[in-house]
């Protein structure tokens, strides 16, 4: 493990946004190994929060297994309390949340959001916010296990149609319930053209 410092992903990683729990039906699990197992096949790594339980532990259990990259990333006061997963060579340790997903982000070329709760949200929320003000040009996904994201999705549509954002919005990502089907999706995608609030000399 090893005190991190700011870098560029170095070949294709999908950074994976997902829970600490695994919900009450095994449909959650069982889509997060399957997500692992199209990542293995696609030969991408896996960039996540580095934990060793819930959804987390699942996806990385599973790629290792796998024989597949993964780069860990956590925040101390959590490696301390025994989250940390043990199985993961390359685990940076950062001093802070924020830390964690600006390093997180760095080390991605897209980023998937599998089931969880409000940490998932408030990352996939930061990445979609980021990349609509044009600081950010990486897929973004999200794997709607069982119709989960139906109500976010809803969200974001509701705020198009009452003026909070616009409709090209909906484009910032994919979303499908199919792992294959998400990958290929964000494999084609292409940022949408939004009239930015700022210009470049202005970021």
């Amino acid at each position: 493990m090893t005190e991190s410092v700011p870098t560029v992903a170095a070949r294709p990683a999908v950074c994976v946004f997902c829970g600490a729990n695994t919900g009450f039906s095994p449909v959650y699990a069982a889509a997060a190994r399957d997500f692992s197992a199209e990542l293995l096949r696609r030969d991408l790594g896996l960039v996540y929060g580095g934990g060793s339980i819930g959804m987390m532990g699942i996806v990385a259990d599973a790629v290792l297994a796998g024989g597949g990259s993964i780069t860990g990333v956590i925040p101390t006061f959590l490696a301390t309390r025994e989250l940390l997963h043990p199985g993961i060579s390359d685990m940076r340790l950062v001093p802070t949340m924020h830390a964690r997903k600006a390093l997180m982000a760095d080390l991605c070329t897209a980023f998937v959001a599998l089931p969880g709760g409000l940490g998932t949200f408030e990352e996939l929320f930061e990445v979609l916010t980021w990349t609509q003000l044009g600081l950010y040009a990486k897929p973004i996904g999200l794997l709607n296990v069982a119709g989960y994201f139906d109500p976010l999705v809803a969200m974001i549509r509701r705020a198009a149609e009452t003026g909070f954002c616009r409709t090209e919005h909906l484009s910032l990502f994919s979303v499908s319930a199919d792992p294959a089907e998400l990958l290929n999706l964000m494999e084609t995608w292409r940022p949408p053209t939004i009239k930015k609030w700022l210009a470049e000399d202005e970021i």
